[in-house]
């Protein structure tokens, strides 16, 4: 299976690159073929400009910044999510990189009803492995936002039978070397069967 590692945390040291190489190798040990997108080593622009806006319901994106972004969705089978959740949503980098790169005519197609037709159904497996600073609960209550937009919304736009995984280090402002090795261990369990 192809797998594309989306990554996203901004500090090179961070327990996100922990959970990040983790990934890799646990993926790389069950045999997937593997690529990574780590946004902001490669200074990705998550801004989308007045003119792409503009162009946005009526055409792919133009900018060939982001023809290596979307090759690599097309070529992926499933799609590995990890970065921190900040105030319960994406940090503002991935959010623009979906913006961006799950365009029209790349991501969905707009039918003359006003509707939208999926074209990532090659996409089989979405997973998402993050960091919340809030507790369980209270990421329960406001709704997990950055869960719904991945597993829900970009999930909508792949494959019918597309399966979903997510798992979430909470309360990581108190974390312990304790709870993290823990939370790696169950993310390389979780990820053998990716």
């Amino acid at each position: 299976m192809k797998v594309l590692v989306v990554y996203c945390h901004p500090v090179p040291e961070s327990f996100g690159a922990a959970l990040r190489d983790a990934a890799l190798e646990t993926l790389a040990a069950a045999g997937r073929e593997l690529r990574l997108i780590d946004l902001y080593a490669e200074n990705f622009n998550p801004v989308m400009c007045c003119e792409e806006r503009r162009a946005y319901n009526d055409r792919a994106p133009a900018d060939p910044a982001l023809r290596p972004h979307i090759e690599a969705i097309r070529w992926a089978e499933a799609i590995l999510f990890v970065y921190p959740t900040w105030w319960y949503g994406l940090p503002a980098m991935l959010k623009g990189w979906l913006d961006r790169v799950w365009a029209t005519d790349i991501a969905f197609s707009l039918s003359p009803s006003g509707g939208i037709v999926p074209k990532m159904t090659h996409i089989r497996k979405i997973g998402i492995v993050t960091t919340c600073g809030a507790p369980w609960w209270l990421s329960h209550l406001i709704g997990h936002p950055g869960r719904k937009t991945i597993l829900r919304g970009i999930r909508a736009l792949c494959g019918p039978r597309c399966r979903t995984m997510f798992m979430a280090h909470y309360r990581m402002d108190a974390s312990t070397p304790e709870s993290r090795a823990a939370y790696l261990a169950k993310v390389k369990k979780k990820l053998a069967r990716f």
